[in-house]
């Protein structure tokens, strides 16, 4: 079988880096081209976080300051993560690999599906955490997901 679109799931994960390895040798192998897609769950960045009437007693300048320091650290995050995949995608394009990137806010399974689709991917790579039980429940599983929902083939790095 060959494969000629690779969507890449990128995190921040120490298996990141086989999952980035493997992607590369299979797209080199079969001349493809890679899309390295970094998904930050948006309750990482607090924008889960409850807006409080002012009625309760909090000082309005207080609330925006605490709004002022959740952007900051939005912005710092999408930032860092954009310095990753650049990372990532100039080693892909040093060895001649075809690399593009992007990034998504919200669900990473949702958004590697949806990506895959739209950009035609005929493969996802993907790590597993390895999560079981209640953790599997309640942090969910997102190799799970796009195993159950991906259009293409998917490869889970353990």
């Amino acid at each position: 079988m060959s494969f000629h679109q690779i969507l890449v799931a990128i995190d921040q994960s120490n298996l990141c880096e086989a999952v980035f390895s493997q992607a590369l040798n299979l797209a080199e192998l079969n001349q493809a081209k890679l899309m390295l897609l970094h998904c930050i769950n948006s309750e990482i960045l607090g924008e889960s976080t409850i807006t409080m009437p002012l009625d309760m007693g909090l000082y309005p300048p207080m609330v925006n300051t605490a709004y002022e320091n959740q952007n900051n650290i939005m912005q710092q995050r999408l930032e860092e993560s954009k310095a990753m995949l650049r990372r990532y995608c100039e080693t892909a394009s040093s060895r001649g690999i075809t690399t593009e990137f992007d990034y998504k806010i919200g669900d990473p399974g949702q958004y590697l599906c949806q990506v895959a689709r739209n950009w035609g991917a005929d493969l996802i790579v993907l790590g597993r955490r390895g999560h079981k039980g209640l953790t599997e429940v309640f942090l969910g599983s997102v190799s799970n997901y796009v195993l159950h929902n991906a259009h293409c083939s998917v490869l889970v790095i353990q």
